[in-house]
């Protein structure tokens, strides 16, 4: 099996993106008057929040029951949600119970800084005494000069090592740990510290976010106060700061804009086509660059600080013309609306109420709405506090009608948050392996990061909010075969290559995708930051409806993707077990020429032209994936000589497909399985060290503590099938412990496995339609055995070594021998580096996840000893001292582990089942179609819901009209006064005009003098060679287009056939993924090498550029001093007749993009 390969699975051990079970409760090391606001109820302590029947215990050669055990461990109260609080509350804490703890680069004082503060200083002290300080740099600075702090890069371009210190600063919010810039402490860690952007430009690892040395002008923080009522499109009374950093080239400035919007998940030079149904009655396709070049403004805004929300002055400060005001103001508040922007545990603008208090007429206070959120997973807590956010910056509507904002209450059955995100703390806590201020916890359920790049919005929260420590894997595995021998890496590449041409065969039967509409900008004038000029023509709508007539037309009206482009899996990745993506697809080639080309010799009189049929097995109603490349595997047979072994091999990467989808491959569409393949984010997987829970309980707690109400299970709901009713009262959500909530709207966050139990009744019944999609749907399971020992008996370097498993008839050649035990023990994880303790996670996936539910802990143990021992013998392996097993399917709060799209899922179930119902709404994993059964998907899903719950409430956005106001033109005055005013106005234009000339000749005066003498300014130095794959393509074209060529005459008989362009680059990319490290190792050291050059040649131009800049200025003072800038006679005598003061011209001054001498010398005629 190759390193690359490897990397092949999108999701970790365990539900959602990895996901299991259960988190437990942190000791937050916070300022304890921050943390007061928290669960007390000691009654609902409980036993560590965790599930009764999910997970089995094994320690000390006893079996017990995990939850009697924790019971009595004295242990157990560190780590409850309750107690944690409680510890909080009345300052039982110390340093080594700090487990939600700071990266060691110590980002986060929010936890471990506190204890440098007096005891008496409180939190909001210190946020109002940074307010004041923001206040008076804004009143007393020219932010464009000097650095602001609620949102900008240092200014030199540097950042400190990882191994610096940071040192305490006054907090902008209140228990955000995004804001506190903490004291950064030296540390041994061999982690990925998770720093905010600006402190990431000289970290080894590519920073998350692109920093540069611009400084960027701020509004100042009084603009914060001025956001409109329940639209966020008033109008601006005064031209608002511009956003726009003034120190860099447009072209830079729009690359960042670019990758600002790649990295929130949109398309930099296309509408969404939410956007595009918004706004195709009010824009036209020459506006669209405009919105989009706005639009990008924003988000790079949002991606370049996430510590700091984003306000409507700076957004509309993206706009370059007044005109455009209203467009910027409604893209601002379609990103805020829709969650790309002020997400996360971020504290948003306040918005002071110009109206009435509710009270102050002497009427009764009017009931406050309440939104009741079911589950406390990453869906739920994600969802309610972006409606906390939302409410914020929306208040103003509910003010206005007398109101406050409604309030969210999340109601959660277990004792802890995190849903499926579950990192279970282990017996012993002291390690010298992570940092002292983190716990040793063991993932349940979700596990790896499947990738921060592309618009992953864990890379917000772990990396630029919450600043949390993860360990960045590497795809250095190895398979061992059943007796334990490593198996032949050139067999393991020869039998990879084989399965992913199987996987490329089956996704020609793929459903296709209906394609949205959408509108696309002028792609040269969004990469060079420019604006287009005219006034266009007919709207979008106007333009649709013309192409409806005559497809001829020529529009920017487009797919939302190009059609003709198939995307077809290319390889598994060996981490997640998903696939990935390519354009184009071998199918069509025979399959014996194709196996011949992948080094495959083919059978005794076996011909080239020969391939396999799968449409038989099809052709039935719901065919499946499974069925399918079974069917493959043994048409393969009859061509090549694939042997015992061979077949051991194919069935790994079927576990690991398995492993991805949480159910064996015989239960997956053949047309959806993979209905989410494009969407993939990139960059290498990450775990989280000191245990995943870190995120949900960053995003309970910060900036300030959610409502969550533990040990409250939902029994039923009684809801409105119409939102708009209010004659029949609130929805009623009742509780088992008795508890009756009333609420306007309810989301439902449970698991799909918790709605085809049946276990929540909804009073009336749901609908057919929503009933059919749970029933259609498939939910899965993915088991884990944990184990933890004293020391270390395997590789630590490793991330994870696999194991091929034994088919029930020894040596078989029937591939149906091998379906049952394939997934058992197929996989070990080495979670050394992020447990802090040895401890090995086995997989246990397809048939083996539902076996484990049913064997009991002992046989699995000794199953899983015994296979340890053949892989490293002659080692003797100990019995671990601690081992956990999961069994999900037995938790009552999620039946199971995440969702898959099964033989009889229809294209669109995952959007049916996210759609709501009356005022009952829906989120989750499973209502998250682009993105299932991952983490990231199911906060999308809460992203989602909650811009639904606000939209039923506020309406959809509201377009001004016009949203473009049409350029003023001059008026015709017909009246004495009229041409006497006329007159003037000529005057003062022509006056104005000499003096634009007068300065745009001065201005290329100085710009020649400061050329003659210093040369043009150092051009920005390129980045070549930065990219492996592009030096092993350039290499390798030729002859890879010559095989293509090869093969497509051989498919089509056609002697002057030739291989497209995407044909190769798809062949030439699993080439890549197919190469050896020692093929590979040469182009990764040359891309070292070129790295450490651009590096040197970067700082090189920084330092010419600055050097060139200040010469630059020096001439340029010195050219003023020596010729001043004069007004001609012409000039002098229409300023005269126009009769306009020296004092006005001054005011003027500003309005004029040229400066005259210096801000001191503000005379134009001078």
């Amino acid at each position: 099996m190759t390193d690359s390969a490897r990397h092949d699975k999108q999701k970790s051990p365990g539900p959602l993106d990895d996901i299991e079970t259960n988190p437990s409760g942190y000791n937050l090391k916070v300022p304890l008057a921050a943390q007061a606001h928290a669960a007390q109820d000691e009654s609902l302590g409980g036993t560590n929040g965790t599930d009764t029947g999910v997970m089995s215990s094994v320690g000390n050669n006893t079996s017990n029951d995990i939850y009697g055990e924790l019971t009595n461990n004295p242990t157990t109260d560190a780590f409850s949600e309750f107690n944690d609080a409680s510890a909080l509350i009345n300052g039982d804490i110390n340093s080594g119970d700090s487990g939600y703890a700071p990266s060691s680069a110590g980002i986060n004082a929010w936890y471990d800084q506190a204890s440098e503060q007096e005891p008496t200083q409180s939190l909001p002290a210190l946020i109002d005494g940074y307010h004041h300080d923001i206040d008076a740099r804004a009143g007393s600075s020219d932010l464009g000069k000097e650095e602001s702090t609620t949102r900008s890069q240092t200014a030199d371009g540097t950042a400190q090592k990882s191994s610096a210190t940071f040192k305490l600063q006054p907090a902008t919010k209140e228990n955000n740990p995004a804001t506190l810039l903490a004291a950064q402490t030296p540390t041994t860690s061999s982690s990925i510290p998770s720093l905010p952007p600006s402190q990431l430009v000289s970290h080894n690892s590519p920073a998350p976010f692109p920093v540069d040395p611009e400084v960027k002008d701020q509004a100042p923080s009084s603009a914060r106060s001025s956001l409109a009522p329940h639209s966020l499109s008033t109008k601006l009374d005064v031209r608002p700061r511009s956003s726009i950093p003034s120190n860099i080239l447009p072209e830079d400035y729009a690359q960042q804009c670019i990758h600002a919007a790649y990295s929130s998940r949109l398309n930099p030079f296309a509408l969404h086509p939410d956007e595009y149904q918004m706004l195709r009655e009010h824009i036209n396709g020459l506006q669209v660059t405009s919105y989009l070049n706005i639009r990008n403004g924003i988000l790079r805004l949002w991606v370049r600080n996430p510590l700091v929300a984003v306000t409507k002055e700076e957004a509309a400060g993206c706009a370059k013309d007044y005109r455009w005001y209203s467009l910027a103001e409604v893209a601002y508040e379609w990103l805020v609306r829709r969650g790309y922007i002020n997400f996360g545990c971020v504290e948003v603008p306040a918005i002071p109420s110009t109206s009435s208090s509710p009270s102050s007429n002497g009427i009764a206070k009017p009931r406050r709405e309440t939104i009741v959120v079911v589950g406390a997973g990453m869906a739920g807590l994600g969802c309610a506090r972006q409606l906390e956010g939302l409410f914020t910056q929306f208040a103003d509507y509910w003010t206005s009608h007398g109101k406050q904002p409604p309030k969210v209450v999340v109601v959660e059955g277990r004792g802890r948050i995190g849903g499926r995100v579950y990192s279970h703390p282990l017996r012993t806590q002291e390690n010298e392996r992570i940092s002292k201020r983190l716990r040793c916890t063991a993932e349940m359920g979700a596990q790896i990061i499947t990738g921060f790049d592309h618009g992953n919005p864990l890379s917000i929260l772990v990396r630029g909010q919450l600043a949390l420590h993860y360990h960045p894997m590497r795809d250095n595995s190895v398979l061992h075969d059943v007796d334990g021998s490593p198996v032949n890496k050139e067999r393991d590449i020869l039998v990879e290559r084989l399965f992913n041409d199987i996987l490329d065969r089956a996704s020609v039967y793929r459903h296709k995708p209906n394609i949205p509409k959408t509108a696309e900008g002028d792609r040269e004038l969004i990469e060079m930051g420019r604006d287009p000029t005219g006034e266009g023509g007919r709207s979008l709508s106007k333009v649709e409806e013309a192409l409806a007539q005559n497809s001829s037309i020529k529009s920017t009206i487009v797919p939302a993707e190009e059609e003709d482009k198939q995307k077809v899996p290319a390889g598994i990745d060996k981490m997640t077990g998903k696939a990935h993506v390519a354009f184009g697809s071998a199918s069509k080639d025979p399959a014996a020429a194709t196996a011949k080309s992948l080094g495959w010799a083919l059978g005794v009189g076996v011909p080239e032209s020969q391939s396999i049929d799968l449409d038989a097995v099809t052709s039935v109603k719901h065919p499946t994936l499974g069925a399918t490349m079974d069917e493959a595997v043994k048409q393969y047979q009859k061509l090549l000589g694939l042997t015992p072994q061979d077949l051991r091999l194919v069935n790994w990467h079927f576990a690991n497909l398995e492993y991805a989808n949480a159910v064996n491959v015989s239960q997956l569409s053949l047309g959806g399985w993979d209905q989410d393949i494009g969407n993939e984010f990139e960059g290498e997987h990450a775990e989280i060290i000191g245990g995943y829970t870190q995120v949900p309980r960053g995003i309970w707690r910060s900036p300030s503590p959610l409502d969550v109400r533990f040990k409250h299970a939902v029994k039923s709901i009684h809801y409105h099938t119409d939102s708009k009713d209010d004659s029949k009262g609130t929805t009623k959500v009742e509780c088992d412990n008795g508890e009756i909530i009333d609420a306007d709207k309810v989301v439902v966050t449970a698991p799909l496995g918790v709605f085809k139990k049946g276990s929540i009744k909804f009073e009336p019944s749901l609908p057919d339609w929503k009933l059919g999609v749970i029933e259609r749907m498939g939910f899965g399971v993915l088991n884990k055995i944990v184990l933890v020992y004293d020391k270390p008996f395997w590789d630590v370097s490793r991330d994870m070594f696999g194991l091929l498993r034994e088919p029930e008839s020894r040596d078989s050649l029937d591939q149906k021998d091998y379906v049952s035990r394939r997934g058992r023990l197929y996989l070990f994880w080495n979670c050394t580096k992020i447990s802090g303790q040895p401890t090995l996670i086995a997989l246990m996936a397809g048939d083996a996840a539902h076996q484990a539910e049913a064997t009991k802990d002992h046989v699995l143990l000794d199953e899983v000893t015994l296979e340890l021992s053949k892989i490293f013998k002659p080692t003797t392996i100990p019995k671990p001292r601690e081992t956990i097993i999961t069994r999900w399917s037995q938790d009552p709060f999620a039946r199971g582990s995440y969702s898959y799209v099964a033989a009889e899922t229809r294209p669109d179930d995952y959007d049916v089942m996210a759609r709501p119902i009356g005022n009952l709404l829906f989120a989750g994993e499973a209502t998250c179609g682009t993105h299932p059964a991952t983490v990231h998907g199911a906060y999308l899903s809460g992203l989602r819901a909650a811009s639904e719950v606000l939209e039923s409430i506020l309406g959809p956005i509201q377009i001004p009209t016009p949203l473009v106001p049409p350029k003023q033109k001059a008026e015709s005055l017909s009246s004495v006064a009229g041409q006497k005013r006329q007159a003037e106005n000529s005057a003062l234009r022509q006056a104005h005009e000499l003096k634009i000339a007068r300065l745009e000749d001065y201005e290329a005066a100085i710009q020649t003098e400061i050329f003659t003498k210093l040369g043009p300014r150092p051009l920005k130095p390129g980045k070549p060679g930065a990219n492996p794959f592009l030096l092993y393509q350039k290499d390798h074209w030729a002859p890879c287009k010559a095989r293509c060529d090869e093969a497509r005459r051989v498919a089509t008989r056609n002697p002057q056939a030739k291989a497209g362009r995407d044909e190769i680059r798809a062949a030439l990319g699993q080439m890549w993924r197919d190469a050896s490290a020692e093929e590979k190792q040469p182009y990764l050291e040359q891309t070292a090498c070129n790295k450490q050059a651009n590096s040197e040649y970067a700082a090189d131009f920084k330092r010419r550029v600055e050097q060139w800049d200040h010469d630059a200025e020096r001439i340029r003072q010195e050219y003023r001093q020596q010729h001043p800038s004069q007004a001609g006679e012409e000039e002098n005598r229409l300023w005269e007749q126009v009769g306009t003061a020296r004092s006005s011209e001054r005011r003027a001054k500003r309005i004029s993009g040229y400066a005259e001498v210096s801000d001191t010398e503000m005379d134009l005629d001078t």
